[in-house]
């Protein structure tokens, strides 16, 4: 034949094959999860997450230890010849239960620490599955433009050869000419694009090779498109802000019992110039001159503020499921059309033009745009495919089922 068109048709069939099933195929085991899931929980930013959740854990036990510690007395005085002394303790009572009320707060606290933590890893997932996505795009993108630049750099040497056995005249070479300078720079840009793309998985993901881009299949189900009216309130996002309130509820219960002052009880013995002696302390402080009542507002105010935030992060988040829902439905309603449309018609369509313009029954100007109109066909397919799976990624992160979704086993 008269050019070799053979890798060009493979890219093309390949291409039309380049749906979740296939290009995206999961390992029958678990080793490709384990190792992405080893990837981000080693990248610095979950690190870092991870520590700051330790940290609020740390800080949460805390809170649930005793509030007053015992304290140790001691008192001694010379009186002439005789030495006078008292030893005791004493020890303040948590007469109104702050104890309790700080329980209450770190349990909320660890609440709030652990989603924030979970939403976090869940978005770096995201992002980290969206950047190989993206690199299986690139990668058919910029191989089309290679397979294309070679077509157009055959086709100017048969143009050559036939103007100059009188076939073709030289408006054929230049048009032939004016393609091929369009394709190299096509070409510089997608594998440009793809070194951009590829620099990215390594910064998120280090070792990351083409031996692990196969993403499991089970992410890719599409029999479940429907948000769980449960799902809202389950978020890690809205789950950790909705921590942060209650933590601040608690810490305006708790104020509101700090303008209760708490008694000290006390035991101490000792002797002095009149024998041993031994007595019983009581003390209590009077809050006559500040009550703590600012503080005890302020922290309400505090808390009211927090569950504003928390009505508002949880209304954005409905809105941001819904629109992640209509996305999805309408990228997977013109993802099947196409895979339906496009079926076999790659090679199809590269046969049928490649015997028309050799027959005679297209001029070189009606080939070179019949090509140009096929490559954006299939680069539009190459999109389309990308978009499909982007917005079913986002559409798992916003319903917060991208982890679950991960480690489901392949059907």
């Amino acid at each position: 034949m008269f050019w070799p068109l053979g890798r060009y048709l493979l890219v093309g069939c390949v291409f039309t094959l380049f749906v979740p099933g296939s290009v995206f195929a999961a390992s029958s085991d678990t080793a490709w999860t384990d190792w992405f899931i080893t990837q981000i929980d080693q990248h610095p930013d979950i690190v870092a997450a991870r520590e700051r959740m330790n940290s609020l854990l740390s800080t949460a036990d805390n809170l649930e230890q005793p509030l007053y510690n015992p304290e140790f007395e001691s008192e001694y005085e010379r009186e002439e010849k005789e030495n006078n002394y008292r030893i005791g303790i004493s020890q303040t009572v948590d007469w109104w239960d702050k104890r309790g009320v700080r329980e209450q707060q770190a349990k909320f606290n660890q609440a709030a620490a652990r989603n924030a933590y979970q939403s976090a890893k869940q978005q770096k997932i995201a992002q980290a599955l969206a950047t190989i996505i993206k690199w299986h795009a690139t990668s058919q993108a910029a191989e089309l433009a290679l397979e294309q630049e070679s077509q157009l750099g055959t086709l100017l040497d048969l143009v050559q050869e036939r103007q100059k056995a009188g076939d073709m005249g030289q408006t054929d070479a230049e048009l032939t000419y004016l393609g091929l300078s369009q394709r190299l720079n096509d070409t510089a840009r997608a594998l440009a694009q793809l070194k951009r793309v590829e620099a990215a998985l390594y910064e998120q993901l280090p070792d990351w090779s083409a031996q692990w881009s196969q993403i499991p299949e089970s992410l890719w189900a599409t029999s479940q498109t429907t948000a769980d009216a449960r799902w809202l309130d389950e978020h890690p996002e809205v789950l950790a802000v909705r921590g942060e309130w209650e933590v601040l509820r608690q810490a305006a219960e708790l104020a509101r019992r700090e303008t209760k002052a708490d008694p000290t009880f006390g035991f101490n013995a000792g002797q002095s110039t009149d024998g041993d002696v031994a007595a019983v302390t009581f003390s209590i402080p009077l809050n006559v001159r500040n009550n703590f009542s600012a503080l005890a507002r302020a922290a309400s105010q505090e808390a009211l503020s927090a569950e504003a935030r928390y009505r508002a992060v949880r209304r954005k988040q409905q809105a941001a499921i819904d629109a992640a829902q209509a996305a999805l439905q309408a990228y997977q309603r013109q993802y099947l059309r196409w895979k339906t449309l496009m079926a076999g018609r790659g090679e199809r369509s590269a046969n049928l033009l490649e015997k028309q313009w050799d027959g005679g029954d297209f001029s070189t100007t009606e080939y070179l745009l019949a090509l140009q109109q096929r490559a954006e066909g299939l680069n539009a397919g190459i999109e389309l495919s990308m978009e499909f799976q982007l917005t079913r990624i986002e559409w798992l992160l916003q319903t917060g089922q991208i982890t679950a979704a991960l480690m489901q086993p392949t059907q």
